[in-house]
């Protein structure tokens, strides 16, 4: 009995044994099953992540679509909500063209504004002729506002070009068909220039709804006495700047020492400074835009003054700014000068060839330089000048300063003249 209570004891710890290894095995199975909830969770959590932030990258396209589309309907809603404005025909009184052509350049240059829906030339006509429209002479307030009426368009343009005397009046009105009132004039007076027509157009449109225009343009077709170009100096006459030219010319250098030696040794007595006085010849070969290429041909004579007779010829190549009248040129210049053929003593003192009178031979080297005792050569030169010319009505006077250099001294000097513009009928 004894023995078979401890076998059932045995037996008894034996199961509590397997029981406890039991538990310890699914408590092992719980832990592994926690532990793949928790890298489930964290990558849930991942992608969750990942998600609303693709989301709101997503979200914040569709805001910046949204928003440029809107910018896009402002922008559009803008110029659809452009006024429309009509252009029949322009009245031309003296001119060789057309009302009709006429009205197409006024309708071109308001189409450049960008600030009006513009009736095109071709919807104009078809209104006009289903509507049986007589616009031969409707240039006048009551007749514009009543076509405007009829063809549904908020504004009305009209005007005329005529030639006056030797002037060219352009007016512009601006009509509004609703209130039937003239809203803007414009008037402008410019030059007989008819080629120029398209150009006065534009500029009257563009100061008349205050837009930039170039100063130089307007003084071109609306001053008469302007810088000349080929607007407003058109082939039926020239430009001739051909005229006086006196001033003074100085010299520096070794020459200028012997403008001031005493004649005994070559020089002239006289001082470097010298007047002179000429007369330009001018041909212009070149006249478009701002510039103006020029040929000129300025013969000279300097220092009878100082009991000194040089004459010279210079030949230049010239371009002269329309805009502000500024000039450059440049090219040869021959004059006669006396020279004689010489050398230098020891002591660098100048004597001509024939005042050695030794018997033995002159071992200094011949030179041929500026001489009183000389004869007439021709001297070349190369010159460069620079000025600007000065209006006053008709009346140019150019000034202008220049420079030749020369191994002998540097020669410069001013001039300065008056001319004229003149047709070609009165050369």
């Amino acid at each position: 009995m004894k023995k078979e209570n401890q076998v059932s004891q045995k037996d008894q710890l034996i199961m509590k044994a397997k029981k406890l290894k039991t538990i310890s095995t699914d408590n092992l199975v719980l832990f592994l099953n926690l532990g793949m909830l928790e890298m489930y969770r964290k990558a849930s959590n991942k992608k969750y992540s990942l998600n609303t932030a693709f989301k709101n990258i997503t979200l914040m396209l569709l805001m910046f679509l949204v928003s440029v589309a809107h910018a896009q309907t402002s922008t559009l809603k803008k110029i659809t909500n452009k006024p429309s404005v009509t252009v029949l025909n322009i009245d031309t009184k003296g001119m060789n063209i057309e009302p009709v052509q006429m009205g197409n350049m006024v309708r071109l240059e308001l189409e450049k504004l960008d600030s009006f829906e513009v009736m095109d030339r071709y919807d104009v006509s078809y209104v006009v002729e289903k509507n049986k429209l007589n616009i031969a002479n409707c240039y006048g307030k009551i007749c514009l506002v009543e076509v405007g009426s009829m063809i549904n368009s908020e504004k009305m343009f009209t005007g005329s070009a005529e030639l006056i005397g030797e002037t060219i009046v352009v007016t512009f009105r601006l009509i509004d068909v609703k209130s039937s009132s003239i809203e803007k004039v414009q008037v402008n007076e410019y030059l007989n220039l008819p080629k120029e027509l398209q150009a006065m157009v534009k500029v009257s449109i563009s100061e008349m709804f205050g837009r930039p225009i170039e100063k130089t343009q307007v003084s071109y077709l609306s001053k008469k006495n302007n810088f000349e170009s080929s607007t407003n100096n058109p082939s039926k006459s020239s430009v001739n700047l051909s005229g006086p030219r006196s001033g003074f010319t100085y010299f520096t250098g070794e020459a200028g020492k012997i403008l001031q030696a005493p004649n005994s040794e070559g020089g002239f007595g006289s001082y470097p400074l010298m007047f002179q006085f000429g007369y330009q010849f001018e041909v212009q070969y070149l006249n478009e835009g701002n510039y103006q290429a020029l040929f000129e041909f300025l013969p000279t004579v300097s220092g009878f003054n100082q009991n000194v007779f040089i004459p010279s010829i210079t030949i230049m190549n010239g371009f002269r700014d329309n805009k502000h009248g500024w000039e450059l040129a440049f090219g040869p210049t021959f004059g006669l000068v006396t020279k004689a053929n010489g050398y230098y003593d020891s002591e660098q003192k100048w004597h001509l060839q024939s005042d050695w009178k030794d018997s033995s031979v002159n071992t200094a080297p011949t030179v041929s330089r500026l001489d009183s005792r000389g004869e007439y050569e021709l001297q070349a030169g190369f010159i460069i000048a620079a000025g600007k010319t000065f209006k006053s009505g008709k009346l140019n006077i150019p000034v202008n300063f220049y420079l030749v250099p020369n191994k002998d001294g540097v020669r410069i000097g001013a001039s300065f003249g008056f001319n004229a513009k003149r047709k070609k009928s009165d050369l």
